[in-house]
């Protein structure tokens, strides 16, 4: 069941009051993100703007896999995930990494509740189609819309740790794109925003890699085919393209050491990459 958030779409080229977005930041990111990046979300929370944040955390898991000595394998872009990788991946995702963004938050003034998927059921899942290979790695099936509005209505941005839990109690690691397509199809927000360490999808062009202003689902898939999308950014552009199919209409990936990239974006500034329906 979506939600009725307010998701007024911008106007004279400023974000609209008491529109919401969904935005998801990768783990390699956040260590990097500025003060200023922060400031920037709050500016925004405090013009009405609701914000609704899912997180990674990639490279801190592995960092704590190692100093327990347990082995870090990823199968096609995703952490294969034991139940002992499992214990690990809560501990840092719901614990160290969300409790940190909720903390950035706060010192610049803002308001935010730390949640992981298994808090309230937020977010049910599945195992995998290909758990035999990955593990306990989940996809979701279904997002607890009412419990985000809840937050949202307190006037608390929510910071969403990517884990899911199904109806007998077990745990599963979900790549947080997944997640964040999974809540913005739910919610049925007007944009989702992925902030990354990359300016966008880029493109070679003449021997020279170009940042794509606008890309169509066939051209990524065809740039999936050629290799030029590769890696970690295969399930990234691919939640895109699933939230793309509910009441999503763009998603757009950008650099988040940009000086107050979230602000440009909502106001309608051209900037990153664009992902749009087929035409």
């Amino acid at each position: 069941m979506r939600t009725a958030l307010n998701n007024n779409k911008t106007t004279n080229n400023q974000p609209a009051a008491g529109g919401t977005f969904v935005m998801k930041c990768g783990g390699s990111t956040l260590a990097e993100l500025p003060d200023s990046f922060f400031e920037d979300l709050v500016k925004l929370q405090e013009n009405g703007v609701k914000p609704i944040i899912v997180h990674g955390g990639g490279p801190a898991i592995s960092d704590n896999l190692s100093k327990l000595g347990i082995e870090t394998k990823f199968v096609n872009g995703l952490r294969y995930t034991s139940e002992d990788v499992l214990d690990v991946v809560e501990m840092v995702l719901a614990g160290s990494i969300n409790k940190g963004i909720v903390r950035r938050i706060g010192q610049s003034g803002g308001k935010a509740l730390g949640l992981s998927g298994i808090d309230g059921q937020l977010i049910t899942a599945q195992p995998v189609a290909a758990s035999a290979e990955v593990g306990l790695v989940g996809d979701v099936t279904e997002v607890n819309a009412a419990l985000i509005e809840g937050v949202v209505k307190l006037g608390f941005m929510p910071i969403i740790a990517p884990l899911g839990v199904d109806a007998d109690g077990q745990r599963y690691n979900i790549n947080a794109d997944t997640a964040a397509g999974a809540v913005a199809s739910e919610l049925g927000v007007e944009r989702m925003i992925v902030v990354t360490d990359v300016p966008g999808i880029l493109k070679t062009v003449n021997g020279e890699k170009r940042v794509l202003p606008s890309v169509t689902v066939q051209e990524i898939e065809d740039m999936i085919q050629t290799g030029e999308i590769y890696g970690g950014m295969i399930p990234k552009v691919r939640a895109a393209i699933a939230c793309i199919h509910g009441k999503v209409q763009e998603v757009i990936i950008v650099d988040g050491s940009e000086p107050g990239i979230l602000s440009r974006v909502l106001a309608g500034e051209e900037i990153g990459t664009k992902i749009v329906r087929m035409q």
